[in-house]
């Protein structure tokens, strides 16, 4: 691999943080689901340090595996030179509206219909 530009190490650093943010919210949602039972119900003390130990255990899975798929589909993306907006990468938000075709007719069909002629039936 050559030389890379400063924009492909910023992607980089982005994409890391990414993979380790959404990795840290997976595993606290796992946790939580897995934990909180003992939060709702009354159980016996062993059942709830059992439900605390898999739901430790659950995260500590979830969390790896979450940043290593993240981080591994950014590898074979950035190989492949795929970028946002490229074809057989889906559309960031800002970029939707501004190329969809189907807005503006369908804005016109809404426009004429007779919900919004002011009242008037046509």
């Amino acid at each position: 691999m050559g030389k890379r530009t400063q924009a492909q190490r910023d992607e980089t650093t982005v994409e890391i943080g990414y993979a380790l943010f959404s990795g840290a919210f997976a595993a606290a949602v796992v946790f939580g689901a897995v934990a909180g039972p003992k939060l709702m119900f009354t159980m016996p003390y062993a059942v709830e340090q059992g439900l605390l130990l898999a739901a430790a255990a659950a995260a500590g899975l979830v969390f790896p595996i979450r940043v290593v798929t993240v981080l591994r589909r950014h590898a074979r993306e950035a190989d492949r030179g795929v970028r946002p907006g490229a074809p057989g990468r889906p559309r960031t938000g800002s970029q939707v509206g501004a190329t969809s075709r189907a807005g503006p007719r369908r804005r016109q069909a809404v426009r004429g219909s007779r919900w919004t002629s002011g009242g008037r039936n046509r």
